[in-house]
């Protein structure tokens, strides 16, 4: 894997902000494009708005770690590096407000819906989220949804042995794809509503479920071209664009109301007192009718975007996970050596407290130890388990800096900031772009490798692990979703070994969030 667009403008760039003086203006920073409309047609033409990663990340390369551009009506400045992502952290207020999309807040406003934490700016958007924070994100709260992440990633892999024992050769090929979109939501819907929806086994997936993944397709495909568009514009479009986007939500926010009245009533019922697995009780929505720190309508809001937002952001970067440690069999088995370590310090008079910090890679030449012996014992405590696998969480971190699902962050300065060595007015639109600085070597030696450990030494990693954002407008859904991918991984891993049929790099594109081109193919094959 090469990275694209390297750093021309070198170390001298790198010295700018050290180099004293006073800061130089807005308009002295290198500017992209020939004008905010011809820039706008290009992202239009020829799909070039699946291109936005790629066309930042060489921007940069020619013009430095930073540059503006104007794209329809936006203005906005592309950072690249961590201290500038620092800078806009701090200077962030305390309403954080980051760019909206028009077209989702115009569906909203066309079949009346209210919106939630996604899309809400302001005093609004701090109130909901204050009575969101316990249930989501603190340890606490995120603690709840373990034992029904692990009992679905459980079932996961229990599902593909059995595939496996059906198969003459003892392995599948497979493009794991659809099976991680039937993961994600399965898990989604357990933790949202406490309700398990059968999509593990094998057969044909519900008509309901079928058609709320097609949904979320096309409203992820049809985003990216109505980024950048004015609301008078939206309604100028070509019909079937913006028809399509508008009928896309309307399928998202029909599944969600379903399940929503569902758990509904039974709350009213006195149904909803059920512990995890045991019914309402055990998901997210039936928490928050019982706290009822929000009305329903800011619930059923909520809800709804963590139902459209909690499927394909963690099945991808689950697959370009799995696909990784199918290139690089040397981190997989340092992973499965982890959770060895994890099993036997849970079952030894010592107890886990003296689990590793991260297995180390094995010597080069070193044999591996043997993976026919069966499925790796784990600790059934999630939460203990998930707390002695470092290595595990530094090799989501790692694809998440090659692969992060947003392609950049965004934030509008509450005040003045300077960033590299200008001067950026309040209320600018700035980003922070993702791809680009996960793959510069400017911040990340060998940024072509993918290497776990790079994460676990004394290295200063200040804010260049923003996948799930920074500050108080962070991902809200953090934790579950870390969880959640931990689990999956873990049950994969200590069950099967992966290998990756080709080895070449994936191409990706840009559909609201970072997608491959076209799917790996990926053989699984028992450890028993």
């Amino acid at each position: 894997m090469r990275p694209r667009g390297g750093a021309p403008w070198g170390a001298g760039g790198l010295r700018a902000l050290s180099s004293g003086g006073a800061p130089e203006p807005f308009e002295a920073i290198p500017s992209l494009g020939r004008g905010p409309w011809l820039n706008l047609l290009r992202l239009w033409r020829r799909g070039g708005s699946q291109r936005l990663h790629l066309r930042m990340q060489e921007a940069f390369g020619s013009l430095g770690p930073i540059y503006r551009e104007r794209v329809g009506t936006y203005e906005c400045v592309n950072a690249l590096l961590p201290r500038d992502a620092a800078q806009l952290f701090r200077a962030e207020g305390a309403f954080p407000r980051r760019m909206g999309i028009e077209a989702w807040s115009a569906h909203r406003r066309l079949r009346n819906h209210k919106c939630g934490l996604f899309l809400l700016n302001g005093p609004s958007w701090r109130s909901d989220r204050l009575a969101l924070n316990p249930a989501l994100l603190s340890p606490a709260g995120a603690r709840r949804f373990l034992p029904l992440l692990d009992a679905v990633a459980r079932d996961f892999a229990a599902a593909l042995g059995q595939r496996l024992r059906q198969s003459p050769s003892g392995a599948v090929t497979i493009d794991p794809h659809p099976l991680l979109f039937r993961f994600t939501l399965e898990a989604s819907s357990y933790a949202l509503y406490g309700e398990r929806l059968g999509l593990l086994g094998g057969g044909a997936a519900p008509g309901g479920a079928q058609r709320f993944l097609g949904a979320l397709e096309a409203m992820l495909r049809t985003t990216p071209p109505l980024l950048f568009l004015p609301p008078p514009v939206l309604r100028l479009l070509p019909p079937p664009l913006w028809q399509e986007h508008l009928r896309a939500w309307d399928t998202i926010f029909q599944h969600a109301d379903e399940s929503i009245q569902r758990i509904y009533r039974a709350f009213c019922r006195g149904g909803a007192g059920a512990g995890a697995g045991g019914g309402p009780g055990g998901g997210l929505l039936a928490q928050l009718l019982l706290q009822a720190r929000l009305p329903l309508d800011s619930i059923k809001a909520n809800v709804t975007e963590f139902t459209a937002g909690g499927v394909d952001t963690t099945a991808v970067p689950l697959l370009f996970t799995l696909f990784e440690l199918g290139r690089n069999p040397r981190v997989q088995r340092a992973l499965r050596e982890e959770l060895r370590a994890a099993g036997a310090g849970a079952h030894s008079p010592r107890g886990r407290s003296h689990g590793p910090r991260g297995a180390e890679p094995r010597p080069e030449g070193a044999e591996p130890r043997p993976e026919g012996a069966g499925p790796i014992p784990v600790p059934g405590d999630p939460q203990a388990l998930l707390g002695s696998l470092p290595l595990l969480k530094a090799a989501i971190k790692e694809t998440l800096r090659l692969y992060p699902v947003g392609v950049t962050v965004q934030r509008y300065p509450a005040r003045d900031v300077v960033l590299h060595k200008y001067r950026v007015p309040a209320g600018t639109l700035c980003q922070v772009s993702l791809y680009a600085m996960g793959r510069s070597p400017a911040v990340f030696p060998h940024p072509e490798r993918y290497d776990p450990w790079r994460w676990l030494g004394p290295g200063d990693n200040s804010f260049k692990a923003l996948a799930f954002g920074f500050g108080a407008r962070q991902c809200i859904g953090r934790r579950l979703a870390e969880a959640e991918m931990m689990l999956f991984l873990i049950h994969v891993l200590r069950n099967f070994s992966i290998e990756a049929v080709s080895t070449e790099d994936i191409p990706t594109v840009f559909r609201f969030i970072l997608m491959p081109e076209t799917s790996p193919l990926l053989t699984f094959r028992s450890l028993a």
